[in-house]
């Protein structure tokens, strides 16, 4: 049987339960054992795909083509496991779910309530989970925190899994915040004795408690915490602040979280080895080199790019460098103001996105690094525009656009109607094929001709303009075999103009950086070095 450890939060938001489960996850995946990782939301939004990244961040997808919370970006980058769509549970999809069978008098009559059914739907996420998975430890964040009324249900459910599975089978992982009040030169214990205290009165006692501090949090403060809350010492754990994201799994291994959870689990476990971590964040600590990147976007907010922000920081350690990061609204960018916004960056990246806000800003940008041969990386909406610009501004045609801007285009580059098998209308989810051309950057890259890689979009580029491109230095150097689409695009004299229709990003990890994010902050590397001569 899989064992279920269930991770919650108390006090505030953004403690960084995620980041904690991930690392436990870490820990015990070094130890021989495999694991898996869901996150349950209680919004009522069946997924994310529709919410707005201003409010919620980037829509994270998977390899089955789930739309998912961030999070769980987070997740495989830290375990190193593709995950599905059973690892991305809401309110609104246990709902759906319940409803539809109610629809479908699958209940028989009976009156359908939140408990037994919504809590035995949200269970059944836990178990099918662990059935496609097959592995050793599931690991579930609950989102949001203990005391708000939409997690009610959850709570409740993985109060029953205990009592369904039983005590070894179950750890309840929990969540504080342990501040620091300057004027009286303390921290403060209360706070995450009042938060077991709401969790206790839901029917569930911690087994371990995350303290999140600034400070060191001194040992009579843990034990005060361990008597009051009703666990081990042993299982009472500091996460203080750390200057980078990678180093939490060591700080946790030092503690023998892993200890705790392997004995509570009766499991047999290999010797935990981080040798492999330790050097990667000694690296990341040792950098000497920087690169500064320029992201063009429709959102000025760092977590609607969150894996390119990952993806890039792992690119560049890999390098001995550390990246800067600079973030410029799309729509602030212009002709008359692009030479002092982009002239002094490395590389200029733009990301996916939709609709046409903010599209002439990306082109006058993506135009910019074209002509002036700075590192260009398009992803998906960027890799479209790209092919818009090199229509209007190099071949000639002013008309070239997208139906994603006017369905009366009158010369749609980028289309909806992309694929022998009339996909219209859809969203393009998940992993598909591509087949790389032999010679090009992005073959050198990669070093293979067929690769996979994940999806999210609507809009295609358009075949009946391929002979446009004919004899000029773009080439279309990535295709999926099976439909004939173009993936991958790039220019010929040009030190590194590549863009993608998928996102390469939710692939990368941090010892293991994605091949196109290498290649493109070595040229921004190089180039700059060349520069400084």
């Amino acid at each position: 049987m899989a064992k279920f450890i269930f991770v919650t939060g108390g006090v505030v938001s953004s403690l960084g339960k995620g980041i904690n489960a991930s690392s436990i996850g870490r820990l015990l995946k070094n130890r021989g054992l495999k694991v898996f990782m869901q996150k349950f939301d209680p919004y009522i939004n069946v997924d994310p795909g529709n919410m707005s990244p201003l409010q919620h961040g980037e829509v994270f997808v998977t390899d089955d083509g789930a739309e998912t919370d961030l999070d769980l970006g987070h997740y495989e980058r830290f375990i190193d496991e593709n995950l599905s769509k059973y690892s991305s549970v809401t309110t609104g999809k246990v709902y759906l779910k319940v409803i539809d069978k109610e629809r479908k008098g699958e209940y028989g009559g009976k009156t359908v309530q939140v408990v037994p059914h919504i809590t035995d739907t949200i269970k059944e996420y836990c178990y099918k989970a662990a059935e496609n998975s097959h592995a050793d430890i599931i690991i579930t964040e609950l989102g949001g925190t203990v005391g708000d009324i939409e997690g009610l249900p959850f709570l409740e459910a993985i109060r029953q899994m205990r009592r369904d599975v039983g005590y070894n089978n179950t750890l309840y992982v929990h969540n504080t915040l342990v501040p620091y009040i300057s004027a009286s030169q303390e921290l403060k214990t209360k706070p995450t004795q009042h938060s077991v205290k709401e969790l206790q009165s839901l029917g569930i006692s911690p087994d371990i408690i995350i303290l999140r501090s600034e400070r060191k949090i001194p040992q009579k403060d843990k034990e005060k915490i361990a008597l009051f809350c009703n666990v081990n010492i042993e299982a009472v754990i500091e996460a203080i602040d750390c200057k980078y994201l990678y180093e939490i799994p060591l700080n946790l291994a030092k503690q023998h979280i892993d200890d705790y959870i392997v004995r509570h689990f009766g499991l047999e476990a290999a010797p935990l080895d981080m040798s492999e971590w330790t050097k990667m964040v000694e690296n990341i600590k040792k950098a000497k080199k920087e690169v500064t990147i320029t992201v063009v976007g429709k959102y000025p907010l760092q977590d609607a790019y969150l894996s390119i922000h990952e993806a890039l920081k792992h690119a560049a350690w890999h390098h001995q460098a550390s990246v800067k990061i600079e973030y410029i609204d799309a729509e602030t960018v212009d002709i008359d103001n692009v030479e002092e916004l982009l002239s002094k960056t490395d590389g200029i990246l733009v990301p996916g996105g939709f609709g046409e806000r903010a599209a002439i800003g990306k082109m006058v940008a993506i135009r910019y690094a074209r002509e002036h041969k700075i590192p260009y990386f398009g992803i998906c909406f960027g890799m479209q525009l790209s092919l818009i610009e090199y229509a209007r501004n190099v071949l000639g045609y002013p008309e070239a656009g997208s139906t994603e801007f006017s369905e009366n285009c009158k010369m749609p580059i980028i289309d909806l109607k992309f694929s022998k098998r009339g996909m219209e209308n859809h969203m393009r989810l998940g992993l598909y094929d591509c087949h790389l051309a032999l010679g090009t950057k992005i073959y050198g890259a990669y070093q293979v001709q067929d690769i996979r890689e994940r999806h999210r979009h609507r809009f295609e580029f358009n075949n009946q303009y391929k002979k446009i491109y004919e004899n000029t230095d773009m080439v279309f150097s990535g295709i999926n075999l099976e439909n004939d689409i173009v993936e991958t695009i790039e220019l010929k004299n040009h030190p590194w103009f590549v863009a993608c229709q998928y996102h390469p990003e939710f692939l990368s990890r941090p010892n293991k950086p994605h091949p196109l994010f290498l290649g493109f902050i070595k040229t921004s590397l190089d180039i700059r070095e060349t520069k400084s001569l």
